[in-house]
C-alpha cells in the first residue's frame, strides 16, 4: 500500500485558505476539503475547491496556460473530508470507471439524532427532484429512482446523539442524509432533511473519513484518512475518533 504523506500549506487566491494535502503524485491529488466550500463553481460564485487547487498547481509547478484537474466525485458543500482529484485525463478516466463499478471504498463519519441499532445494512431507491434539489425515498418501480446502498456501525451514543461509521457502497446525491433521516435519525445540523430538530446555523456533522482504491496507473492500493474538527458535536467523542 502506498504511504500517505500529510502536510499543510496555504493556497492563495484572493485570501488564505489552509488545505491539507493527504497524498499527491504525478497522477493524483488527495486533499481534505474544508466545510462550506463548494467543490466546483455554483450559483453563489463563491471560491470553489477545484479552482483553488488548479491555481495552486499552476503556481507551485509554474505551469503555463490552463491546468488540468479532473473532478471524479463530489461532496456536498457543507461536508468536509477526503477527496481525490485526477491530475491527468488517463487517471480521471480510470478513476471514473472504478467509481461507476463501485470499486472506490468510501467511509464516512456522522453524528445523528437518536440511537440507531448497533449495525445496519440499508437498501433504498432514491429519487432526486432537481428543481428543488431535494432527494426522497421512492419505490423501486420508479424508473427515475436509483438504488442506494450503505452499511453502518454505531460507535457511541450520548444524550440523544450517536456517532456512526458508514461504508457508502453507492454514491447517490444526499444519500447518507436521506437514508438516515427517512428512518428517524436525521444528521445533526442538517438544514435540509432535519429541519424539525436542527437549528439554523448548526454545522452538519458528516465527514468523508477515508477513501480506498487501486491507483489508476501504478495499480497499488491507495488509502487516505481525514478526521473531523475538534468542535461540537465531534468533540464529544474526540478520544474515540483519534483511535
Amino acid at each position: 500500500m502506498l504511504a500517505v504523506k500529510q502536510e499543510d500549506y496555504l493556497l492563495t487566491k484572493g485570501f488564505l485558505m489552509s488545505i491539507r494535502v493527504l497524498y499527491e503524485d504525478n497522477h493524483l491529488l488527495m486533499v481534505e476539503k474544508p466545510v462550506n466550500v463548494p467543490v466546483q463553481k455554483d450559483q453563489s460564485n463563491d471560491e470553489d475547491l477545484l479552482t483553488i487547487l488548479k491555481e495552486d498547481i499552476k503556481i507551485r509547478y509554474q505551469k503555463p496556460g490552463n491546468v488540468y484537474l479532473g473532478l471524479v466525485h463530489r461532496l456536498d458543500r457543507p461536508v468536509g473530508g477526503v477527496m481525490v482529484f485526477a491530475k491527468t485525463s488517463k487517471a480521471a478516466s480510470r478513476l471514473s470507471d472504478s467509481i461507476r463499478k463501485n470499486e472506490l471504498g468510501k467511509t464516512y463519519l456522522a453524528v445523528v439524532r437518536g440511537v440507531p441499532e448497533l449495525t445496519g445494512d440499508w437498501v433504498d431507491f432514491l429519487w432526486k427532484d432537481r428543481s428543488q434539489n431535494v432527494v426522497t425515498v421512492s419505490s423501486k418501480n420508479n424508473a427515475q429512482a436509483k438504488k442506494a446502498v450503505l452499511d453502518y456501525q454505531l460507535l457511541a451514543s450520548d444524550k440523544g446523539l450517536s456517532l456512526v461509521k458508514i461504508n457508502l457502497r453507492t454514491g447517490r446525491p444526499h444519500q447518507i442524509r436521506v437514508q438516515f433521516a427517512s428512518r428517524g435519525y436525521p444528521l445533526y445540523g442538517d438544514q435540509k432533511y432535519g429541519t424539525k430538530v436542527n437549528k439554523p446555523g448548526q454545522q452538519i456533522a458528516l465527514w468523508s473519513h477515508e477513501l480506498r482504491f487501486t491507483h489508476p496507473v501504478r495499480k497499488e492500493e491507495v488509502s487516505a484518512v481525514s478526521f473531523p474538527p475538534d468542535q461540537f458535536p465531534w468533540s464529544k467523542w474526540e478520544a474515540l475518533l483519534m483511535k
